[in-house]
């Protein structure tokens, strides 16, 4: 499974825009085309994966060396340390990171799984605070990590957070992929299940997204109320029942939630008018 998100097309705008720059999107395009599965690409590779000429690819992946961000042996390019830069000032100017870091901790230490935090970016969730205890999917998740929101526990506590007009806007583009037999895969079912998280308070994904995978979620609020994150368990189907889940996993993430919300609403409390939604 690929960690990376969207294909880097889908960024493209569907309407010619003068204030649109092919440029620095195929650039930005080139820097996606690494991730966790594909730490190193041949110039061929990025070329596939982006969508551009060769020779295209070549120029970019050229000057992203000039600027210090890929590095190269002559045959194959990979990322260097220069492009968490690129996130530095987003990342620095989160609250909520910081402030649901202790609290994935001792959730973590509670329960002996892993846990999380993430946000909803265009239809993935976006992976902010983590705390790892063991490896239990195929792919490595770290900060920044994305997947599509309608599959997971996180992303449907966030969608299901959403305005209606948002969500039906979601709805109506969203590419309903199932990853495993299991997963919901029709807008009037996902909109269904939507409806059940936001009379429950969480959500509970059993191996939607990955085969032996189960997973929890609740709700992060802000001041006002809004949901604005999520707070994730996840854990082996053999490690934990179903009925374990509901009984012991759900009441520890929407206790860790809920605590997560007052902090983060004292915070807000205490910041001025100015820096508005910071975290978010």
């Amino acid at each position: 499974m690929n960690s990376s998100g969207s294909n880097s097309s889908a960024t493209e705008p569907t309407a010619a825009s003068t204030d649109y720059v092919q440029s620095l999107a195929r650039g930005l395009s080139v820097i996606r085309a690494f991730d966790a599965e594909n730490p190193q690409r041949t110039l061929s590779d990025v070329a596939r994966a982006t969508d551009l000429t060769r020779a295209t690819a070549r120029r970019f992946l050229l000057t992203l060396v000039e600027l210090g961000y890929v590095r190269t042996d002559g045959s194959v390019f990979w990322l260097t340390p220069r492009v968490l830069e690129l996130g530095y000032s987003y990342l620095s100017s989160l609250s909520l990171p910081d402030i649901a870091r202790p609290h994935l901790e001792s959730l973590s230490n509670q329960v002996h799984e892993s846990t999380s935090v993430s946000i909803l970016d265009d239809g993935d969730v976006v992976y902010v605070a983590r705390r790892p205890v063991s490896r239990i999917m195929t792919v490595s998740i770290t900060i920044g990590t994305r997947f599509p929101a309608f599959a997971t526990s996180m992303g449907r506590v966030l969608l299901a957070g959403l305005e209606p007009a948002d969500l039906d806007a979601y709805l109506d583009r969203v590419d309903l992929t199932p990853l495993t037999g299991r997963t919901i895969a029709t807008p009037d079912a996902l909109r269904a299940e939507l409806d059940k998280i936001r009379a429950d308070g969480y959500c509970v994904v059993d191996q939607e997204l990955e085969e032996g995978l189960r997973s929890l979620a609740a709700p992060i609020r802000d001041r006002s109320g809004a949901v604005v994150a999520a707070v994730n368990i996840s854990t082996q189907a053999a490690r934990y029942s179903t009925e374990a889940v509901y009984d012991t996993l759900v009441p520890a993430a929407v206790a860790t939630a809920e605590a997560i919300s007052a902090d983060l609403a004292r915070t807000q409390t205490q910041s001025s008018p100015h820096q508005g939604k910071r975290h978010v």
